[in-house]
């Protein structure tokens, strides 16, 4: 029998303060790849219970892939004016940006999703095109919060970080990051001289780019300090939002059953 005392009593009080406070307190939400699924972005935002002091970082790729690719940057636009948010560019967005600033369509975005979202913009006008056009040209490639923690698209190959990268298709592009976390021996410390340069340069890392789907799992993973948030929306995966500080998720129905009449980028 539980037998209360001052301590314990002082020690419920603490827990207690400590979940009232975590509910009240503004949360950092990072979302995984949306890939032109705007009904799993409204359904996976319902259920976050989304507060208006809430921050939501997007880890990129908005577009390619399923038939909502120009409706999701306008409901992003419109989001943006209200709640507090970071967009991050991903590759995807890069190849759409080229399409909207001189029409370039280079065929592995068209075979990639590419085909959806030129569809997608079908009673857009230019001044409407050239909004979107303006909001990803502005868009950062990473961001940096104050408690040192890395959002970013894809990875970086720099020992020194970001800042340091000679190459800005990296952000967006590169895997090395995420597969280093895969092979490393999740006993080693992080004081070990084997241990990768580039994980003890931040608290955390949160990045997108290759789909969980790719090891059959459909939720966050994560490895080493680094969390991939991109369950594989663009696929059959549901789409996902992570608080970081608690690291709790909510995530949308399957793109599938949400778009029954889609194959997405199930080609």
């Amino acid at each position: 029998m539980f037998r209360r005392t001052k301590k314990n009593s002082n020690v419920l009080r603490i827990v207690f303060l400590s979940i009232i406070n975590r509910i009240l307190m503004p949360r950092t939400l990072v979302v995984g790849d949306i890939h032109g699924g705007l009904k799993a972005l409204n359904q996976v935002l319902e259920r976050t219970s989304l507060k208006n002091d809430d921050q939501l970082i997007f880890l990129g790729d908005y577009v390619d892939g399923w038939s909502q690719s120009a409706q999701v940057l306008d409901f992003l636009l419109q989001l943006k004016q209200k709640q507090a948010c970071v967009f991050i560019k991903g590759n995807h967005d890069v190849w759409g940006e080229k399409w909207l600033r001189n029409g370039e369509k280079e065929d592995i975005w068209l075979a990639n999703g590419g085909r959806e979202t030129i569809n997608s913009y079908i009673g857009h006008t230019e001044g409407e095109k050239l909004r979107h056009l303006d909001f990803l040209e502005q868009m950062p490639y990473y961001h940096i919060d104050q408690q040192d923690r890395l959002f970013i698209h894809a990875g970086f190959t720099s020992m020194h970080g970001p800042t340091h990268e000679f190459y800005n298709t990296n952000f967006s592009w590169d895997r090395t990051l995420w597969e280093t976390a895969l092979a490393l021996d999740p006993l080693m410390a992080g004081e070990n001289i084997f241990y990768p340069k580039r994980f003890r340069l931040y608290s955390e890392i949160y990045i997108g780019h290759t789909p969980t789907v790719n090891y059959f799992i459909t939720t966050p993973m994560h490895r080493a300090n680094v969390w991939n948030v991109d369950t594989g929306a663009a696929f059959g995966g549901p789409l996902t939002i992570l608080d970081v500080d608690s690291k709790l998720y909510w995530q949308s129905d399957p793109l599938p059953e949400l778009y029954p009449d889609e194959k997405g980028r199930n080609k």
